[in-house]
Protein backbone atom coordinates (compact mmCIF):
# COMPACT_ATOMS: atom_id res chain seq x y z
CA UNK A 1 0.00 0.00 0.00
CA UNK A 2 1.38 3.39 -0.98
CA UNK A 3 1.71 5.90 1.80
CA UNK A 4 0.52 9.19 0.31
CA UNK A 5 -0.04 11.05 3.56
CA UNK A 6 3.56 12.22 4.02
CA UNK A 7 4.43 15.20 1.83
CA UNK A 8 7.51 14.90 -0.36
CA UNK A 9 10.01 17.60 -1.21
CA UNK A 10 11.70 16.58 -4.47
CA UNK A 11 15.25 17.72 -5.25
CA UNK A 12 16.18 17.47 -8.93
CA UNK A 13 17.42 19.41 -11.91
CA UNK A 14 18.33 17.29 -14.92
CA UNK A 15 16.32 15.25 -17.40
CA UNK A 16 17.33 12.14 -15.41
CA UNK A 17 15.27 13.54 -12.52
CA UNK A 18 12.08 13.54 -14.59
CA UNK A 19 11.61 9.76 -14.51
CA UNK A 20 11.35 9.62 -10.71
CA UNK A 21 9.35 12.83 -10.35
CA UNK A 22 6.84 11.67 -12.99
CA UNK A 23 6.53 8.27 -11.28
CA UNK A 24 5.85 9.85 -7.89
CA UNK A 25 3.20 12.16 -9.35
CA UNK A 26 1.52 9.33 -11.27
CA UNK A 27 1.54 7.11 -8.17
CA UNK A 28 -0.38 9.72 -6.20
CA UNK A 29 2.29 10.93 -3.81
CA UNK A 30 1.86 14.45 -2.45
CA UNK A 31 4.68 16.57 -3.86
CA UNK A 32 4.73 19.58 -1.56
CA UNK A 33 7.53 21.31 -3.46
CA UNK A 34 10.23 20.80 -6.05
CA UNK A 35 13.66 22.22 -5.31
CA UNK A 36 15.82 22.79 -8.38
CA UNK A 37 18.68 24.96 -9.57
CA UNK A 38 18.02 28.50 -10.79
CA UNK A 39 17.26 29.04 -14.48
CA UNK A 40 20.45 29.32 -16.53
CA UNK A 41 21.60 30.95 -19.75
CA UNK A 42 22.39 28.41 -22.48
CA UNK A 43 23.20 28.24 -26.16
CA UNK A 44 24.67 30.78 -28.52
CA UNK A 45 21.92 33.26 -27.78
CA UNK A 46 22.33 32.76 -24.03
CA UNK A 47 18.58 32.26 -23.70
CA UNK A 48 17.31 31.80 -20.15
CA UNK A 49 16.29 28.14 -19.80
CA UNK A 50 14.45 26.58 -16.87
CA UNK A 51 15.42 23.13 -15.54
CA UNK A 52 13.29 20.25 -16.94
CA UNK A 53 11.86 19.39 -13.52
CA UNK A 54 10.60 22.94 -13.12
CA UNK A 55 8.66 22.62 -16.35
CA UNK A 56 7.09 19.35 -15.18
CA UNK A 57 6.30 20.72 -11.73
CA UNK A 58 4.59 23.80 -13.14
CA UNK A 59 2.53 21.57 -15.43
CA UNK A 60 1.16 19.86 -12.30
CA UNK A 61 0.83 23.09 -10.28
CA UNK A 62 3.56 22.04 -7.84
CA UNK A 63 5.41 24.73 -5.91
CA UNK A 64 8.94 25.29 -7.23
CA UNK A 65 11.81 26.65 -5.17
CA UNK A 66 15.06 27.69 -6.87
CA UNK A 67 17.41 28.85 -4.13
CA UNK A 68 20.98 29.95 -4.72
CA UNK A 69 21.68 28.61 -1.22
CA UNK A 70 19.61 25.86 0.41
CA UNK A 71 19.74 27.62 3.76
CA UNK A 72 17.26 30.10 2.26
CA UNK A 73 14.57 27.38 2.39
CA UNK A 74 14.94 26.20 5.98
CA UNK A 75 11.86 28.06 7.19
CA UNK A 76 9.77 26.90 4.20
CA UNK A 77 10.65 23.25 4.85
CA UNK A 78 9.92 23.55 8.58
CA UNK A 79 6.38 24.68 7.78
CA UNK A 80 5.68 21.30 6.14
CA UNK A 81 4.39 18.35 8.17
CA UNK A 82 7.43 16.05 8.67
CA UNK A 83 8.29 15.91 4.97
CA UNK A 84 10.21 13.17 3.23
CA UNK A 85 12.97 14.26 0.87
CA UNK A 86 13.67 12.56 -2.45
CA UNK A 87 16.72 13.59 -4.46
CA UNK A 88 17.52 12.58 -8.03
CA UNK A 89 20.29 14.34 -9.96
CA UNK A 90 20.01 17.68 -8.15
CA UNK A 91 23.62 18.69 -8.78
CA UNK A 92 24.57 20.16 -5.42
CA UNK A 93 25.84 18.75 -2.13
CA UNK A 94 23.12 18.92 0.55
CA UNK A 95 24.36 20.05 3.99
CA UNK A 96 23.49 17.90 7.00
CA UNK A 97 21.50 20.76 8.51
CA UNK A 98 19.07 20.51 5.57
CA UNK A 99 19.00 16.70 5.53
CA UNK A 100 17.97 16.75 9.20
CA UNK A 101 14.79 18.66 8.32
CA UNK A 102 13.33 15.53 6.70
CA UNK A 103 11.87 12.31 8.11
CA UNK A 104 13.47 9.77 7.73
CA UNK A 105 15.91 11.96 5.82
CA UNK A 106 16.43 12.35 2.07
CA UNK A 107 16.22 9.32 -0.21
CA UNK A 108 18.58 9.42 -3.19
CA UNK A 109 18.39 7.54 -6.51
CA UNK A 110 21.97 7.11 -7.74
CA UNK A 111 22.78 5.52 -11.16
CA UNK A 112 25.56 3.13 -10.16
CA UNK A 113 26.07 0.16 -7.87
CA UNK A 114 27.61 2.02 -4.96
CA UNK A 115 30.25 2.33 -3.67
CA UNK A 116 31.39 2.17 -7.30
CA UNK A 117 31.31 5.49 -9.14
CA UNK A 118 30.53 7.98 -6.46
CA UNK A 119 30.37 11.37 -8.12
CA UNK A 120 28.76 13.25 -11.01
CA UNK A 121 29.38 11.00 -14.06
CA UNK A 122 28.63 7.36 -13.11
CA UNK A 123 26.71 6.54 -16.30
CA UNK A 124 29.43 7.86 -18.59
CA UNK A 125 32.10 6.10 -16.51
CA UNK A 126 30.39 2.70 -16.78
CA UNK A 127 30.33 2.98 -20.59
CA UNK A 128 33.83 4.42 -20.93
CA UNK A 129 35.34 1.72 -18.74
CA UNK A 130 33.64 -1.11 -20.61
CA UNK A 131 31.75 -2.37 -17.55
CA UNK A 132 29.62 -5.46 -18.01
CA UNK A 133 27.18 -4.38 -15.30
CA UNK A 134 25.83 -1.22 -13.75
CA UNK A 135 22.57 -0.36 -12.01
CA UNK A 136 20.92 1.97 -9.53
CA UNK A 137 21.24 2.35 -5.78
CA UNK A 138 18.57 3.73 -3.45
CA UNK A 139 20.47 5.35 -0.59
CA UNK A 140 19.94 7.49 2.46
CA UNK A 141 21.59 10.77 1.59
CA UNK A 142 24.52 11.95 3.69
CA UNK A 143 26.52 15.14 3.61
CA UNK A 144 29.42 13.19 2.06
CA UNK A 145 29.08 12.65 -1.67
CA UNK A 146 27.17 9.41 -2.42
CA UNK A 147 28.46 7.84 0.80
CA UNK A 148 25.17 7.18 2.61
CA UNK A 149 23.88 3.72 3.54
CA UNK A 150 22.07 1.73 0.85
CA UNK A 151 18.42 0.63 1.02
CA UNK A 152 18.32 -1.32 -2.23
CA UNK A 153 20.25 -2.19 -5.40
CA UNK A 154 18.92 -2.91 -8.89
CA UNK A 155 21.64 -4.30 -11.19
CA UNK A 156 21.56 -3.96 -14.97
CA UNK A 157 23.57 -6.06 -17.42
CA UNK A 158 25.28 -4.07 -20.17
CA UNK A 159 25.67 -5.19 -23.77
CA UNK A 160 28.69 -3.05 -24.65
CA UNK A 161 26.77 -1.07 -27.26
CA UNK A 162 24.93 1.42 -25.02
CA UNK A 163 25.20 5.15 -25.66
CA UNK A 164 24.99 7.81 -23.01
CA UNK A 165 21.40 8.89 -23.90
CA UNK A 166 20.20 5.28 -24.04
CA UNK A 167 21.67 4.35 -20.66
CA UNK A 168 20.39 7.56 -19.06
CA UNK A 169 16.86 6.60 -20.10
CA UNK A 170 17.20 2.95 -19.07
CA UNK A 171 18.61 3.77 -15.64
CA UNK A 172 16.20 6.66 -15.17
CA UNK A 173 13.25 4.33 -15.72
CA UNK A 174 14.80 1.60 -13.55
CA UNK A 175 15.53 4.06 -10.76
CA UNK A 176 11.94 5.29 -10.78
CA UNK A 177 10.63 1.73 -10.57
CA UNK A 178 12.88 0.82 -7.64
CA UNK A 179 12.08 4.08 -5.87
CA UNK A 180 8.35 3.37 -6.01
CA UNK A 181 8.90 -0.23 -4.91
CA UNK A 182 10.98 0.69 -1.86
CA UNK A 183 9.52 4.02 -0.72
CA UNK A 184 6.59 2.57 1.30
CA UNK A 185 8.89 0.29 3.32
CA UNK A 186 11.39 3.10 3.82
CA UNK A 187 8.76 5.55 5.06
CA UNK A 188 7.26 2.93 7.40
CA UNK A 189 10.65 2.00 8.85
CA UNK A 190 10.42 -1.57 7.53
CA UNK A 191 13.52 -1.36 5.30
CA UNK A 192 16.87 -0.63 6.92
CA UNK A 193 19.78 0.90 5.03
CA UNK A 194 23.12 -0.93 5.09
CA UNK A 195 26.43 0.98 5.22
CA UNK A 196 28.65 1.06 2.17
CA UNK A 197 32.14 -0.44 2.21
CA UNK A 198 34.16 2.75 1.93
CA UNK A 199 37.34 0.78 1.19
CA UNK A 200 35.81 -0.28 -2.14
CA UNK A 201 34.71 3.21 -3.18
CA UNK A 202 35.68 4.57 -6.59
CA UNK A 203 35.05 8.10 -7.81
CA UNK A 204 34.22 9.74 -11.13
CA UNK A 205 34.78 13.32 -12.17
CA UNK A 206 32.60 16.09 -13.56
CA UNK A 207 33.02 16.04 -17.32
CA UNK A 208 34.39 19.15 -19.01
CA UNK A 209 34.37 20.34 -22.62
CA UNK A 210 38.07 19.53 -22.81
CA UNK A 211 37.24 15.84 -22.23
CA UNK A 212 35.78 15.76 -25.73
CA UNK A 213 39.10 15.45 -27.54
CA UNK A 214 40.19 11.90 -28.33
CA UNK A 215 43.90 11.12 -27.97
CA UNK A 216 45.14 8.64 -30.64
CA UNK A 217 48.65 8.56 -29.14
CA UNK A 218 47.54 7.49 -25.66
CA UNK A 219 44.19 5.74 -26.18
CA UNK A 220 43.41 2.48 -27.92
CA UNK A 221 40.70 2.29 -30.57
CA UNK A 222 38.56 0.27 -28.15
CA UNK A 223 38.85 2.99 -25.52
CA UNK A 224 38.06 5.68 -28.08
CA UNK A 225 34.95 3.86 -29.33
CA UNK A 226 33.69 3.58 -25.75
CA UNK A 227 34.24 7.29 -25.25
CA UNK A 228 32.26 8.07 -28.40
CA UNK A 229 29.28 6.26 -26.85
CA UNK A 230 29.90 7.55 -23.32
CA UNK A 231 30.22 11.20 -24.35
CA UNK A 232 27.44 11.31 -26.94
CA UNK A 233 25.53 14.52 -26.28
CA UNK A 234 28.11 15.93 -23.85
CA UNK A 235 30.95 16.62 -24.00
CA UNK A 236 30.91 14.84 -27.40
CA UNK A 237 33.96 13.17 -28.95
CA UNK A 238 36.14 15.21 -31.27
CA UNK A 239 39.13 14.80 -33.56
CA UNK A 240 41.12 17.27 -35.63
CA UNK A 241 41.72 15.73 -39.06
CA UNK A 242 43.75 17.61 -41.70
CA UNK A 243 42.45 21.02 -40.84
CA UNK A 244 38.91 19.98 -39.93
CA UNK A 245 37.42 19.66 -36.45
CA UNK A 246 34.78 16.96 -36.42
CA UNK A 247 32.38 15.61 -33.79
CA UNK A 248 32.09 11.81 -33.87
CA UNK A 249 28.58 10.45 -33.32
CA UNK A 250 29.09 6.81 -34.17
CA UNK A 251 32.17 4.67 -34.77
CA UNK A 252 33.49 1.12 -34.62
CA UNK A 253 36.86 -0.57 -34.18
CA UNK A 254 38.60 -1.92 -37.26
CA UNK A 255 41.87 -3.74 -37.94
CA UNK A 256 42.21 -2.15 -41.39
CA UNK A 257 42.41 1.39 -42.74
CA UNK A 258 40.17 1.74 -45.78
CA UNK A 259 39.51 5.52 -45.76
CA UNK A 260 41.04 8.62 -44.13
CA UNK A 261 38.24 8.36 -41.54
CA UNK A 262 39.77 5.15 -40.22
CA UNK A 263 42.06 6.72 -37.62
CA UNK A 264 45.02 4.84 -36.16
CA UNK A 265 45.09 4.66 -32.35
CA UNK A 266 47.52 3.25 -29.82
CA UNK A 267 48.08 -0.47 -30.33
CA UNK A 268 47.59 -0.46 -34.11
CA UNK A 269 43.81 -0.76 -34.42
CA UNK A 270 41.70 1.91 -36.10
CA UNK A 271 38.68 3.92 -35.00
CA UNK A 272 36.41 3.81 -38.06
CA UNK A 273 34.09 6.82 -38.05
CA UNK A 274 30.57 6.03 -39.27
CA UNK A 275 28.64 9.22 -38.51
CA UNK A 276 29.81 12.71 -37.61
CA UNK A 277 29.10 16.40 -37.41
CA UNK A 278 31.25 18.26 -39.92
CA UNK A 279 32.55 21.84 -39.94
CA UNK A 280 29.19 22.98 -41.36
CA UNK A 281 27.44 21.79 -38.20
CA UNK A 282 25.41 19.21 -40.12
CA UNK A 283 25.18 15.53 -39.22
CA UNK A 284 26.44 13.30 -42.01
CA UNK A 285 27.78 9.86 -42.81
CA UNK A 286 31.48 9.23 -43.27
CA UNK A 287 30.90 8.80 -47.00
CA UNK A 288 29.15 12.17 -47.28
CA UNK A 289 31.94 13.87 -45.38
CA UNK A 290 34.60 12.40 -47.64
CA UNK A 291 32.69 13.61 -50.69
CA UNK A 292 32.35 17.13 -49.37
CA UNK A 293 35.66 17.72 -47.60
CA UNK A 294 39.20 17.10 -48.70
CA UNK A 295 41.38 14.89 -46.51
CA UNK A 296 44.93 14.01 -47.38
Amino acid sequence: MINISQPIVFFGTETFSLYSLSALIDAGYIIAAVITKPDSHKGRGQKLIEPPVKTLARKHNITVWQPTKLAELTDNIKLLDAPLGVLVSYGKIIPQSVIDLFTPGIINVHPSLLPKYRGPSPIESAIANGDQETGVSIIQLSAQMDAGPVYAYAPLELTGSETRPQLYQTLGELGAQVLLATLPDITHGVMAAQPQDDSQATYCQLLQKTDAWLQPDTQTAVEAERLVRAHLGFPKSKLHLNGHDIVILKAHVSTQQKTPLDVAFLGGAFLSIDELIGPSGKTMTAEAFLRGYSLA
